[in-house]
C-alpha cells in the first residue's frame, strides 16, 4: 500500500479575496497554475483540473490550464477532473491531450466523464434526452482513437470515420480513466472499455464504494482485459488545527450545498450535516493528523491505487488553498505512508 499515489483535484472554483469579495476569473486561473506548481514542489503525484461552464467556476478549458502548468512543473502528472466527454468531440479530446502529453513530456492523462453539471449541453447544442447515448458513443470512439491506429467508426451522434488517423502521435499512449459517481452500469462499462476507474466520493462513508471496486474487478475478469487502476476523489482542506480548517470551510460548504440543493431539488442541509460529513462522511477537513488518519481509514477499506484530494472548497481564499496543499504534501502524505507502512 505504500505505492499508492496521492494527487490533487480542483474545479477552479471562484475564490474570495481578503475582503470577502469574489476573485475575477482570470486571476483564479492564474492562481490554479500557482497551486499546481506548489503541488509539484511538495512531491505530489497528480494534479487534475475540472471542466465547467458556469459562473462559480473559472476553468472551461482544462487542457489550456494544464499546458500552462506543464511549462512550470517537472514531474507531476496532469489530467482533467473531468473532461465532459458527452458534449465534446472525441477526436478533439484526443488531439488536445496528445498535444498536452508532448508539451509535458509524457505526463498527460484523460479523466472522461459525463460531468455533474449540464450547462455544456445547451451551450454546445446537445439534447439532454441523448444524455446516455452521447456518452456511450463518445466513449466508444475515444477508446478506438487511443489505440493510435486508423479508425473506422460509425454512430448516430456524430459523423462517421473511415480509416482515419489523428495527430499528434504520443510517445507512450495516454492513460485514461472514467469518472464514476456510483452507478454500477458505469463501473461495468469502464471495465468493458478497459479504462481506469475514478470514483467520485463526495458524500457519505467511503465504505459504501467497496462493492463498486469488487464489481470492477469481476467485470475486468469477465471481459478478459488487463487490470486497470482505481482512484478515489474526495473534497477536503488541511489547516494547522481542526478548528481552523472547519472555520475556513464551513460557510462556503453550506452555501454551495444549499445552492446545489435548490438547483437539483435536494433537501436543504440540516444542522450538523457539515460535522457529520467530516466525522464519518466524505469531507477530509482538519489538521494534518486528522486528515491523514481519515485517509488511512479509507485506504484500509478500499483497494485503490490513487487518492485524490479535491482541495478547492467553495469561497476559500487562494492563500488558504496554498497552505492546504503544502500541509497535504509535506505532512499528510508522509503520515499516511508511515501509517500504512
Amino acid at each position: 500500500m505504500t505505492d499508492i499515489e496521492f494527487g490533487l483535484d480542483t474545479f477552479g472554483g471562484v475564490t474570495r479575496d481578503a475582503g470577502g469579495d469574489p476573485v475575477a476569473h482570470p486571476q483564479v486561473i492564474r492562481d490554479v497554475v500557482e497551486q499546481a506548481v506548489l503541488a509539484d514542489s511538495v512531491g505530489l503525484d497528480f494534479f487534475g483540473v475540472g471542466e465547467h461552464h458556469r459562473p462559480d467556476f473559472a476553468v472551461s478549458s482544462p487542457e489550456m490550464v494544464l499546458a500552462a502548468i506543464a511549462s512550470r512543473t517537472e514531474r507531476i502528472r496532469l489530467g482533467s477532473a473531468v473532461t465532459v466527454l458527452s458534449s465534446d468531440d472525441p477526436v478533439r479530446v484526443f488531439e488536445r491531450f496528445a498535444t498536452l502529453d508532448a508539451v509535458s513530456n509524457g505526463r498527460a492523462e484523460i479523466v472522461a466523464g459525463r460531468g455533474s453539471f449540464i450547462e455544456s449541453f445547451p451551450l454546445f447544442g446537445f439534447d439532454l434526452r441523448q444524455y446516455e447515448e452521447l456518452f456511450e458513443e463518445r466513449l466508444d470512439l475515444l477508446s478506438q482513437l487511443l489505440k493510435e491506429r486508423p479508425v473506422t467508426w460509425q454512430g448516430s451522434t456524430r459523423a462517421p470515420l473511415e480509416n482515419q488517423r489523428v495527430f499528434p502521435r504520443t510517445a507512450g499512449g495516454l492513460p485514461t480513466w472514467v469518472g464514476v459517481g456510483g452507478s454500477p452500469d458505469s463501473v461495468v462499462r469502464t471495465a468493458r472499455y478497459n479504462f481506469g476507474l475514478f470514483l467520485a466520493i463526495i458524500g457519505g462513508p467511503a465504505t459504501r464504494f467497496a462493492p463498486y471496486i469488487d464489481l470492477f474487478d469481476r467485470a475486468q475478469d469477465q471481459y478478459g482485459v488487463e487490470p486497470k487502476p482505481v482512484a478515489v476523489h474526495s473534497p477536503g482542506l488541511v489547516a494547522e488545527t481542526d478548528e481552523e480548517a472547519r472555520a475556513i470551510t464551513h460557510d462556503g460548504w453550506l452555501a454551495m450545498r444549499t445552492r446545489l440543493g435548490e438547483e437539483r431539488g435536494w433537501a436543504p442541509p440540516a444542522v450538523g450535516d457539515f460535522e457529520r460529513e467530516i466525522e464519518g462522511g466524505a469531507l477530509y477537513i482538519g489538521s494534518p493528523e486528522t486528515v491523514a488518519r481519515k485517509i488511512v481509514t479509507t485506504l484500509n477499506t478500499l483497494r485503490v491505487n490513487r487518492f485524490d484530494f479535491k482541495y478547492d472548497q467553495n469561497g476559500v481564499s487562494h492563500d488558504a488553498m496554498l497552505q492546504s496543499i503544502g500541509l497535504y504534501g509535506e505532512k499528510v502524505v508522509p503520515m499516511v505512508k508511515d501509517m500504512l507502512g
